[in-house]
């Protein structure tokens, strides 16, 4: 067994699962359609049932419909039977996932999803089966083949079905008008939340945390200012606290090239005075692309009037995980 045969096995797992995939796209019909206007109509929830490697594939498909606006969760069909069945209301509706379709666990409680009235979207690889024909619509989501040489390990038909379930769900969002906002609030965790939720208000040092100094300070007393504030900046403001400019360690490093004096050269001919502000109610991802692209470690904080509020640097988006 060589390197280059491991390579062939692997490149034609891809490529079944690949055709699998592909051939869905005839299924995208009136079928499919009937399936999303089910669950658009659905008043409460989406119930996912699958057993073995398709129950794996539902909980995924409703973990996506879940997190992409369709209330969803997934029911295992053996525990079903032994009193889960009381989470599937009559306002539900019910997704049952079977390659074969004739999954004993599933038919098992089809005798009581029929009772509770509530529609039924099965996803088989046998249109035929017991399961496709119980279903008030099944999705067709076949396979030529496996992709395992035996034919057996479920690899191909899970991929088709979890295509398929990725298909339902992003329709469902696009037709519901999902949006970022909407995404965000079902992500509140880990670097995605973070970058969709977070705002530079919850970042900004504001009061006596401000790095700020007068027009007309010395370079010099800017530098302690800098110093004792730690943000590698300080703002510049006028008396009635508009800001001026921006004075920041490259600004120094200018300044020290151009050999200015930093006891007796004021600010006011070193600072930044065209320098990016920004206004509360930013997303720190936003405040992020704005360092980014133009190549600052620092932002001030205004308001309507270009008043201070408050300033914030890229080690603050670091702290809160933005970057």
């Amino acid at each position: 067994m060589n390197d280059t045969i491991l390579k062939t096995l692997g490149l034609a797992v891809l490529a079944t699962e690949s055709a699998a995939v592909e051939a869905l796209k005839s299924r995208i019909n009136d079928d499919f359609v009937r399936a999303c206007r089910y669950m658009l109509d659905c008043e409460a929830r989406v119930v996912v049932i699958g057993m073995g490697k398709s129950g794996h594939i539902g909980g995924k498909i409703a973990a996506t419909l879940a997190s992409t606006g369709t209330p969803a969760f997934f029911v295992h069909p053996g525990e079903a039977s032994h009193g889960d069945l009381g989470m599937i209301t009559a306002k539900d509706v019910v997704l049952a996932l079977s390659n074969s379709g004739e999954t004993d666990e599933i038919l098992c409680i089809l005798p009581i999803i029929k009772r509770l009235n509530v529609p039924l979207i099965s996803m088989t690889g046998n249109p035929n089966s017991t399961l496709a024909r119980a279903a008030s619509v099944n999705i067709d989501v076949s396979v030529a083949k496996e992709a395992c040489p035996l034919d057996l390990a479920p690899t191909a038909s899970t991929t088709a079905a979890l295509a398929m379930g990725d298909a339902l769900a992003i329709s469902l969002l696009e037709v519901r008008g999902f949006t970022t906002d909407d995404f965000a609030r079902s992500h509140p965790g880990g670097k995605l939340g973070r970058r969709l939720l977070l705002l530079i208000d919850d970042l900004i040092h504001t009061g006596e945390r401000v790095p700020r100094v007068n027009s007309g300070t010395l370079i010099c007393d800017a530098l302690l200012e800098m110093t004792q504030k730690g943000l590698g900046a300080t703002a510049v403001v006028t008396a009635d606290g508009t800001v001026a400019g921006i004075f920041t360690d490259g600004d120094l490093r200018r300044a020290l090239d151009h050999n200015l004096d930093l006891h007796s050269t004021r600010i006011d001919d070193a600072m930044t005075c065209d320098c990016t502000l920004v206004s509360t109610g930013l997303l720190a991802a936003e405040a992020l692309q704005i360092m980014e692209a133009g190549k600052f470690n620092a932002l001030l904080v205004v308001d309507d009037d270009k008043r201070l509020i408050g300033a914030l640097n890229m080690h603050d988006l670091l702290r809160a995980g933005v970057v």
